[in-house]
């Protein structure tokens, strides 16, 4: 089956869903990159393929044969260029796939429990202590655990292996303690680590009022499953994080509801 358009162009059914599948993984590609470093990039090399198209289809060898050169020669330069979004991307499709899941954590989705989910004591524990700190205005990040286990990240700071309780939790984040630089890992009901150092996020569509630790907790959520809360030392709120978007809670009940296990959670 083949459609003339305008007389010139001739079409096929396979052409159309060859055009309409290139245009839907350029979208994917475009929504994952907005907002990041890389986005001009990803425009400019698009440009590129629309110039060399342009000239194939107008028979001009020469400019054809210069973008050629250009295209094959920046095909490992991308590799180098978009290696933290092509890492950030493979994470994602693992973690969907199911891939990183240990077998006890297969266990739990088949029961439909989160191997990462906080029993009601640590959650109590938990959010009394982030209300505590953001009355007095105490800067923390803490990272939850999920599926992924984050060793790196836990090698990073000092473990602890400790109870989930608000004092120790409190103390950790006083600005006096030689914990309180960095982030408080919590995962199987212990906290794991505290003075973790997390990725930073490259996105630059961050409002301003935004420092340092609610980029982290972007970085960390973007790149793993992880959620993070966020307490701001400068205005005293909270903030919770989850795949990269920053919504804050309003009062402690709201942060409840944010650490209840869901059942359908991936």
């Amino acid at each position: 089956m083949t459609l003339d358009i305008l007389g010139f162009l001739r079409l096929s059914f396979v052409d159309i869903v060859d055009i309409f599948v290139v245009a839907l993984l350029l979208y994917a590609v475009f929504r994952w990159l907005r907002g990041s470093s890389a986005i001009n990039i990803f425009i400019a090399i698009v440009l590129l393929f629309v110039v060399r198209i342009v000239a194939v289809a107008l028979n001009m060898k020469l400019l054809a044969a210069i973008m050629d050169t250009v295209i094959n020669v920046g095909a490992v330069a991308l590799i180098v260029i978009f290696q933290p979004e092509i890492r950030q991307f493979l994470g994602r499709v693992g973690r969907s796939a199911g891939f990183l899941s240990s077998r006890n954590d297969l266990f739990s989705r088949l029961l439909g429990r989160d191997p990462g989910a906080l029993s009601d004591a640590a959650i109590k524990e938990i959010t009394e202590a982030c209300a505590d700190m953001a009355e007095q205005k105490t800067g923390a990040l803490i990272v939850l655990l999920h599926k992924n286990t984050l060793q790196d990240i836990v090698d990073s700071g000092d473990r602890l292996d400790a109870d989930i309780q608000s004092r120790l939790i409190e103390n950790v984040f006083f600005k006096n303690s030689p914990l309180h630089d960095g982030a408080m890992v919590i995962g199987g009901g212990r906290i794991i680590a505290a003075r973790c150092t997390l990725p930073v996020t490259e996105r630059t569509d961050l409002p301003a009022k935004y420092g340092m630790r609610h980029k982290s907790a972007v970085g960390i959520s973007e790149r793993t499953d992880a959620d993070v809360i966020v307490v701001s030392e400068q205005r005293g709120t909270i903030s919770f994080v989850h795949e990269g978007q920053i919504e804050q809670v309003s009062n402690i009940n709201a942060l409840k509801l944010k650490l209840e296990p869901k059942p359908d959670k991936q």
